[in-house]
């Protein structure tokens, strides 16, 4: 299971935001949890599938 406990804090145009919130809603998920999911693809596109065990192992550092 993830923690949950890093703060990222972006500076986006407001119009986008508001439709990136608009989108979010009609898919009936969270800002954050869209974030989180680019986060995950984006994480697995550069590392490849099995990307958890390397970013989650206890050598890294927080």
């Amino acid at each position: 299971m993830e923690k949950r406990t890093a703060r990222l804090t972006l500076l986006v145009d407001p119009n986008k935001k508001a439709a990136f919130e608009k989108l979010c809603a009609q898919e009936d998920v969270t800002p954050s949890q869209k974030i989180r999911q680019f986060m995950r693809d984006y994480i697995e596109e550069k590392l490849g599938t099995d990307w958890r065990e390397e970013v989650f192992s206890d050598d890294v550092a927080p």
